[in-house]
């Protein structure tokens, strides 16, 4: 089972009204939401390149898969940590495992695979070592 010991990277937020449906508890489709904002921050504390230099680079990263898996519900209001961390590092796709805490409550963990590939050709490429040295599991 995943802990917060497994991560070194948290991204918080507060579940907001607008993200609850009529069970009162936050919309399944929301924690893909919340995996995306949590690794856009996580991103950004790399020092790597964002999407818009990335593209004006021509190569991108794009999502190739993602899971999610429930083992609880958050509420309006509640405080959530989103943990992010690489797991997995291939010729040209990078594996992240990601997870929703309110404290030390495990509520979603999930997977998100990206593949970085040329832009105009939608074409896999090897991942930058410069990238590697700093997402290294």
């Amino acid at each position: 089972m995943t802990s917060k010991t497994d991560f070194n990277f948290f991204h918080s937020l507060r579940v907001r009204w607008a993200e609850v449906d009529l069970q009162r508890i936050v919309f399944n489709g929301n924690y893909l939401l919340y995996f995306d904002v949590a690794f856009t921050e996580y991103w950004r504390a790399t020092g790597l390149p964002m999407p818009i230099t990335q593209q004006k680079q021509g190569c991108e990263l794009f999502v190739r898969k993602a899971e999610l898996e429930y083992f609880g519900s958050a509420g309006f209001d509640d405080m959530l940590d989103i943990g992010v961390r690489c797991s997995k590092l291939g010729r040209s796709s990078v594996t992240f495992q990601l997870a929703v805490f309110r404290e030390n409550e495990l509520l979603v963990a999930g997977t998100l695979v990206y593949v970085y590939a040329n832009a105009a050709e939608k074409k896999s490429v090897e991942v930058p070592d410069d990238w590697r040295a700093v997402l290294a599991p």
